[in-house]
């Protein structure tokens, strides 16, 4: 790593760039104008959100305190989990505890930094780390591994057997910065009995695990509190799902990003509730008008991202999409299985169900909820099994009417990659057209967006999608 990239606290440096960032439309248009004059190098990513008005104001304010929270913790007495993005933290809040998530951390650095996260990438692998792991942990991870960010008290993940490079970047975390470690587990299957006591007993654990990393015994009061805030935010998030059933959808294609990234970082808070709001007073008047969630009002064609979607260049995926008229419908990151999903609704005994009773329903809810988790779900089992990811597929592009499916992921997800042809071929069979991206969601280094732009147009001429 260059000596001028450890001058600065890479988490510190984010930050500063997001809260300024969030200040920016203060002022007058005009002097939002000229400030995007000065800034070439953010300019690209900043409008993006900026341009979408309240939401997107009000998601750049909430960034720049989730920042802060991490930044202060240890200074407010507070304990920070260094976690993933398939972790729920509703239980994390619920003990005062700040949640770190290095995914989301990465992706920071793709959007808003000019030097992007190639050092901290190959950091990772300079002290043994390997090189075939996921790219979405390694891009901030190789920060704190070198010690250029906030020392994390504890990690907890839950993606072991799901996918085990997720898994293998917070055990190895753990083991090179001698912290504590806890990992939930979870069985091939997802609704039989036994699936769920597993849940339940491997909760029951961490809860014991975060009582002894904080010395504090689980608050009743303060969890019941966060559950309730939980089926708030259930109730919103299925209305946006329906909103996006419509045809022109009225979601704007970044909105997507700002639902799931939002879960990921704040569910179970009340910024998340007020980001949800604010988000579906602006889709509501798109519906009501009849005009689609893009710029220009209009659609042209209507696509279903199977994994994830592309976060290197300035938010370019967004911005490509919206040029091109395309309603973003979600990806398996947007689905979270609540009771009530439109998605859901003919496969009741896969949803999460939230149960504000006593302290064995309260478990059982945030359990179950992270077994839900997005890929937690999907690809713990075999792909085209019940309720996994062939299944899921298939029931959000029927649900949304779908025009196309696009599988975007990392050169580390192999759980995916295993399957991917047969997952893609059986997509086709039933007439979706399905497109593979070799590119690196968070490493634009294997393929570069200027390339997978091209493979992505070309699909969408070729077949007809977009004349």
């Amino acid at each position: 790593m260059k000596k001028e990239t450890r001058e600065y606290q890479y988490d510190w440096n984010v930050w500063t760039i997001i809260h300024n960032a969030s200040s920016t439309y203060e002022g007058t248009r005009k002097e939002y104008d000229s400030l995007l004059a000065l800034i070439p190098h953010f300019r690209d990513a900043l409008d993006a959100i900026i341009s979408q008005g309240e939401a997107g104001i009000l998601l750049m304010k909430l960034l720049a305190k989730y920042l802060n929270n991490v930044l202060k913790a240890h200074d407010e007495g507070k304990k920070v989990a260094m976690t993933t993005f398939c972790f729920a933290p509703p239980v994390l809040y619920a003990f005062d505890v700040v949640p770190l998530l290095l995914e989301p951390m990465t992706v920071f650095g793709t959007f808003i930094l000019q030097r992007g996260t190639g050092e901290y990438l190959d950091y990772c692998c300079e002290v043994g780390f390997t090189e075939t792991s996921c790219s979405s942990q390694r891009g901030a991870l190789g920060a704190y591994l070198a010690g250029l960010g906030v020392r994390p008290d504890m990690i907890v993940c839950d993606s072991p057997g799901i996918c085990d490079t997720n898994a293998n970047s917070y055990s190895f975390a753990a083991a090179y910065m001698d912290i504590p470690f806890f990992q939930l587990c979870f069985p091939p299957t997802l609704t039989d009995g036994r699936a769920l006591e597993f849940h339940r007993q491997d909760f029951w654990s961490l809860v014991r695990f975060l009582e002894e990393q904080t010395g504090r015994t689980l608050d009743i009061d303060r969890l019941r509190e966060v559950v309730a805030e939980l089926a708030v935010q259930a109730e919103l998030i299925n209305e946006f799902t329906e909103l996006q059933r419509i045809v022109p959808s009225p979601v704007p294609s970044i909105f997507t990003l700002f639902l799931y990234s939002g879960n990921f970082l704040m569910g179970g808070t009340n910024d998340y509730t007020d980001l949800l709001r604010v988000m579906l007073r602006q889709v509501r008047e798109n519906a009501a008008a009849g005009k689609a969630g893009t710029s220009s009002g209009k659609e042209r064609a209507r696509g279903f991202f199977s994994y994830i979607d592309h976060y290197t260049t300035d938010l370019g995926f967004w911005s490509f999409l919206d040029r091109q008229e395309i309603s973003h419908l979600g990806c398996i990151l947007s689905t979270f299985w609540e009771e009530g999903a439109a998605y859901a609704l003919e496969r009741q005994d896969a949803v999460y169900r939230i149960r504000n009773g006593g302290i064995e329903d309260l478990i059982e809810t945030l359990a179950v909820q992270n077994s839900r988790m997005p890929m937690v779900k999907s690809i713990r089992g075999p792909y085209d099994a019940p309720n996994m990811w062939l299944d899921d597929t298939l029931v959000m592009t029927r649900l949304l009417n779908a025009d196309f499916v696009a599988y975007f992921g990392t050169i580390g997800c192999r759980n995916t990659w295993g399957m991917v042809k047969s997952y893609a071929r059986d997509l086709e069979r039933r007439g979706v057209p399905t497109l593979i991206m070799y590119s690196d969601s968070f490493d634009d280094r294997v393929q570069s967006w200027d390339v997978a732009i091209e493979k992505m147009g070309e699909f969408l001429h070729l077949r007809g999608i977009v004349s």
